[in-house]
């Protein structure tokens, strides 16, 4: 016979309302009554009825995650994370647990729709929708549709990395502001030519992004007209971006973050467990090319990219990706002429970065929309025997977990996956008040590593290969310095 709630209250010698308030845990108990209760349902197995107490209840105890592509570390660390608040930070035993359900999309505005209608029939407790949104008018309103249906049923909805929807609790990533940072970063270190891989055209975190990068361009006089007008977020006399979203038909708010984005597609699944050996620095080799060896001369002449068909070594596909448009050509602004849009992928990184010196073998760094598109951007320059950051500085976005150990380690954008994650599964169970008006934006922090030095040609890079290699013959003066140093 199936032990019953009643069951329980007799071995624990509390009510029947008792033993529901602890496992439900929506109501103060004691903690010695609390103990003991636990304690008869571990003694006796009892089980919750879920379904009947869903029933019972305005909600279940399920929580749905939705992510894009839980194999991208990106969505694995935020889905984690809020995992484990959905376990009180891994204290099971003592009530109110929640049962996080991971509901991954592949990116499709469709499936994303219909995970929302299952769980809203689940009469799940609380949802979480992480990653950017497809900029559709129409998609945006039935997100936003679907949403209003679960809040007025009773579930939490909070979005993690996503422009605000009306009744859902938001919090944004400050992607405009990191690209920004980003880009002025190698602009102090004299870059001028600098490729940009954008993620795919269509995401609200691509654009704001590549908002940031035409906005720091911009300020530097560098890149020509950049994007178009229409789709330029505002500039500040401070140099802050106004990062209002205003595609989602919400009338506002705080715009927000990753797309769908997660290494979609083929060449996908080799992708942190290979940084070590994609992001290769001084001293390495690959294929017999010594990328370290001889003099400091400008090595675009070798192996120079043509117009064939190169293929990425992680995947079957050729160098000319779908989205990797061959735009550039006489009359086009520099910016756009160097800018690439693509999957959040290492393939499209290595066939973004053979389309971009092709269109121009002198750039001297290359910015990549995430830390695995710009895992590719480094296969691609080594194929191609081009020193990183000798030759060519290489910088990504998010700084997933592999991108400290990369060889040379990735100067990238810090967004705190983790403790978003774990703060979206706070404000879904109830656990932290809400933001002022419903929205919170998680900052970004430029992380300096070593893959971006100075252009070469300049008088930092030639401070920097000598404080690297140790003197060399031949006087060099220094504008600004007193004296005379020898540097290579």
């Amino acid at each position: 016979m199936a032990v019953t709630l009643a069951d329980v209250a007799a071995r624990a010698q509390v009510s029947a309302a008792t033993v529901s308030r602890v496992l439900n845990g929506n109501y103060p108990v004691a903690e010695a009554t609390r103990a003991r209760v636990l304690r008869a349902v571990d003694e006796l197995e009892y089980v919750v009825n879920g379904p009947a107490s869903a029933l019972a209840a305005a909600t279940s105890d399920l929580v749905g995650v939705l992510v894009h592509d839980i194999a991208d570390p990106f969505f694995g660390v935020l889905a984690g994370a809020v995992q484990a608040e959905m376990g009180r930070g891994g204290e099971p035993g003592r009530g109110g647990e929640k049962l996080a359900v991971i509901c991954s999309t592949g990116g499709a505005p469709a499936r994303e729709l219909t995970y929302l209608t299952l769980l809203q029939r689940q009469r799940a407790a609380a949802v979480i929708i992480t990653g950017g949104a497809v900029e559709d008018p129409s998609h945006a309103a039935a997100v936003a549709a679907r949403v209003s249906r679960l809040t007025a049923a009773g579930t939490r909805v909070v979005l993690c990395g996503r422009p605000p929807v009306p009744d859902a609790v938001t919090l944004t990533f400050d992607n405009r502001g990191g690209a920004r940072r980003l880009t002025e970063h190698l602009l102090t270190l004299g870059h001028r030519r600098i490729g940009y891989i954008a993620g795919p055209a269509d995401r609200t975190t691509t654009r704001h992004r590549l908002e940031g990068h035409r906005a720091a361009l911009a300020a530097h006089g560098v890149g020509g007209h950049g994007i178009p007008a229409a789709r330029v977020a505002p500039v500040a006399a401070d140099g802050r971006t106004d990062d209002t979203d205003h595609t989602d038909g919400t009338g506002g708010g705080t715009g927000g973050d990753r797309g769908p984005e997660g290494f979609r597609g083929d060449g996908g699944r080799d992708r942190g467990d290979r940084a070590a050996e994609d992001v290769r620095g001084p001293g390495t080799r690959n294929g017999g090319n010594d990328r370290n060896g001889g003099d400091d001369r400008d090595r675009r002449g070798r192996n120079a990219p043509g117009d064939g068909e190169s293929r990425c070594d992680g995947c079957d596909r050729a160098a000319a990706h779908p989205a990797a448009s061959r735009s550039g050509g006489p009359g086009v602004p520099e910016a756009d002429r160097l800018t690439i849009f693509g999957p959040y992928e290492r393939c499209a990184g290595y066939d973004a970065t053979m389309e971009l010196l092709r269109r121009d073998p002198g750039i001297t760094a290359v910015m990549a929309a995430n830390d695995t598109v710009a895992l590719g951007v480094c296969a691609a320059l080594r194929d191609q025997g081009l020193r990183i950051p000798q030759d060519v500085s290489v910088v990504g976005f998010d700084d997933l977990p592999f991108s400290a150990d990369a060889v040379p380690a990735l100067t990238t954008v810090r967004l705190p996956l983790y403790e978003a994650g774990a703060r979206a599964g706070r404000l879904a169970l109830g656990r932290e008040p809400l933001p002022p008006g419903g929205v919170a934006m998680i900052r970004a922090e430029l992380m300096v590593r070593a893959s971006a030095a100075p252009a070469p040609g300049t008088v930092r890079h030639r401070e920097h290969a000598c404080a690297r290699n140790g003197p060399a013959p031949g006087p060099f003066r220094c504008p600004g310095r007193s004296g005379t140093r020898n540097v290579r």
